[in-house]
């Protein structure tokens, strides 16, 4: 199967004209200048205060070193041109030119990939500009943009008369890319990992090397003023002042064009299309909620530890209690400090009798809080449980009905050529799959529950005409799989991008998902059903996603908008063609908070992404 790209939809082709106009007025030619080889000529500060206009050529320039992109524009004509572009898009304008960098922010889901990708395309058409470096925060989106660079290629040669262009993933062990970057006339794209840049001390892109003639790379990088596009720069940056925005800085680019859902700062707004747009104009899917939460179970101590503070040497602790208030037993959240008694802390519930807190550790990553009751003690970390309800009860619940919800809409989308996946996340990758003493895989609990939800689901009457002559011990088996890192020896392991050796295991499970994207949506791939840890969090999308079950808190900053994201592209058929519609396109959320928690959390986290307040016009 092959997706299908539509070349003329109004919100993209708006997105994509907000950032060519930015340099109305630039013109399109090459002039040649000479370099050294150890000291390009310096080609000015362009769109940034106190440039000198004598500084600036037209269009692009090339030398023995290679060819650049060029500016012509001055900063007020910039400056204007930007004012332009936000008033025509109902944005507040910019008063000064403050930086070269503009943002984007299209919501998840939208075509955000696709829409930076044409952009180069136009910009070299318009303008000349050929040099472009794509920073990404790791190594998932790197490899979802390199998926995406490669299924479109065909698309692009297309719709722009078949214009040469390379594109390359950044290796710290393959330079000579860098040289060809550098010196090729055809459009040329770097597609980089801010982790594989942000280290100066050890990294080589800052040494001198062989395989680029004796050149620092980054040396080559800054000669071309490259255009730099950053995807999901709320994570790349390193926050404001951080390492990330550093390292794109010294790459000298010639303007830094920035795109996310969730942007922190928005630096000069030239297009936006936020979650109530996108919502309303059904470019996404609806979203439903199916909540598992524990109901009534009071008759037992119970205290969740909801996190550690320690502000100005007072050390406290936020803990969840079952108290009585004059409507009933309620779970609250109550703030308790080492030694307090928590019969009293619960308003004197007798359950809690001779409950205390003990030692209360706020070390940053060695979090807990200790906990004292008649005949033990146990050492809580943030988000654990004492007293709580079988914690797999609620996830088996979780399980079978995200299996049900699967079903459901198998049997209705089916017909229409429609493939149904189903994405969990969860909370550690040894709870899906561990190893044996001989390191042979063995199921984990989550796989075993999924395993035995399956094939009692499949035996109900509802589902008869999705089985019928299927063996079921084989197909529970096929349907589900996990994508988690996997270490040098294939074992899988937690995701974490920390260092090279954790990046490189990344990179060898999201090698594997990324170039299996249109097998997922085929019929003719039994697998359905999708286990990861944090690997899928940003980066990896497929449209058929229908039901994500978050087997974990999501409780972090925009990581519920981040987790849902993953399910809300517009499906497509077996033609690899968008079927729209509210009626098709409905993403159902299994997860434990109830619907009124989960709309309402969601409903914050995007007032304070975007600003939108619900319930006010403005």
């Amino acid at each position: 199967m092959k997706l299908h790209f539509e070349p003329n939809l109004d919100y993209q082709m708006q997105a994509i004209e907000a950032v060519c106009d930015l340099f109305r007025g630039q013109e399109v030619c090459r002039t040649e200048f000479t370099v050294t080889m150890k000291a390009p000529v310096p080609v000015g500060s362009d769109l940034f205060p106190g440039t000198q206009p004598e500084q600036m050529t037209l269009g692009m320039a090339e030398s023995d070193l290679g060819v650049g992109n060029r500016l012509t524009l001055l900063d007020d004509e910039l400056l204007k041109n930007l004012n332009d572009v936000q008033l025509r898009g109902g944005l507040p304008p910019s008063g000064s030119l403050t930086s070269g960098d503009f943002t984007v922010e299209m919501e998840t889901g939208t075509g955000k990939t696709y829409v930076y990708l044409r952009t180069i395309f136009e910009l070299n058409k318009r303008y000349g500009f050929s040099k472009f470096v794509i920073v990404v925060p790791s190594v998932a989106i790197k490899e979802g943009v390199y998926k995406t660079l490669q299924i479109t290629e065909d698309h692009f040669k297309g719709l722009y008369a078949g214009v040469p262009f390379d594109y390359f993933l950044y290796d710290s062990g393959k330079l000579g890319q860098v040289r060809n970057f550098a010196t090729s006339s055809n459009i040329q794209i770097m597609v980089v990992t801010v982790g594989a840049i942000n280290k100066k001390d050890v990294n080589n892109l800052y040494k001198d090397s062989e395989k680029t003639g004796g050149e620092k790379p980054i040396d080559l990088i800054k000669s071309t003023r490259p255009i730099v596009i950053v995807d999901e720069p709320q994570s790349v940056d390193g926050g404001l002042e951080g390492r990330g925005k550093e390292a794109l800085d010294a790459m000298n680019p010639l303007c830094t064009l920035r795109y996310s859902a969730t942007h922190v700062d928005k630096h000069h707004m030239v297009y936006r299309l936020d979650a109530v747009d996108a919502y309303e104009r059904k470019l996404v899917k609806q979203i439903e909620v199916a909540s598992a939460t524990v109901e009534d179970a009071h008759n037992k101590p119970y205290v969740r530890l909801v996190k550690v503070e320690n502000k100005r040497g007072r050390i406290s602790a936020k803990v969840e209690l079952d108290k009585q208030t004059p409507s009933g037993v309620q779970r609250v959240e109550v703030t308790v400090s080492d030694g307090d008694d928590l019969q009293q802390s619960a308003d004197g519930r007798a359950i809690y009798a001779d409950f205390r807190v003990g030692e209360i550790h706020t070390a940053k990553g060695d979090e807990f809080m200790e906990l004292r009751y008649p005949g033990g003690e146990v050492f809580l970390k943030p988000g654990q449980a004492h007293g709580d309800v079988d914690a797999l009860a609620v996830q088996r619940e979780m399980i079978r009905r995200t299996i049900r919800e699967h079903l459901d809409k198998e049997k209705r989308l089916r017909p229409l050529g429609i493939k149904v996946l189903s994405l969990f996340f969860i909370d550690s990758v040894d709870r899906y799959r561990q190893y044996d003493a001989d390191g042979q895989p063995v199921k984990g609990v989550y796989a075993q529950i999924f395993e035995e939800e399956y094939r009692r689901a499949a035996k109900l009457p509802a589902y008869q005409s999705l089985f019928a002559e299927i063996d079921l011990d084989s197909a529970a088996e096929e349907v589900h799989n996990g994508y988690f890192s996997i270490d040098k020896k294939g074992g899988w392991t937690d995701t974490a991008e920390n260092n090279a050796g954790n990046r490189e295991n990344a990179e060898r499970a999201y090698n594997l998902i990324m170039k299996e994207k249109e097998k997922l949506l085929s019929f003719d791939t039994p697998l359905k059903f999708i286990f990861s840890h944090s690997a899928l969090k940003e980066g990896w999308d497929n449209p058929n996603v229908f039901q994500i079950c978050t087997l974990r808190d999501i409780q972090t900053e925009r990581e519920r908008r981040q987790t849902i994201g993953r399910g809300l592209r517009l499906c497509v058929n077996q033609s690899g063609e968008r079927v729209r519609g509210f009626d098709v396109n409905t993403l159902t959320v299994i997860a434990t908070e109830n619907y009124e928690q989960f709309a309402e959390n969601l409903q914050k986290e995007i007032e304070k992404d975007t600003g939108i307040r619900f319930g006010i016009v403005e």
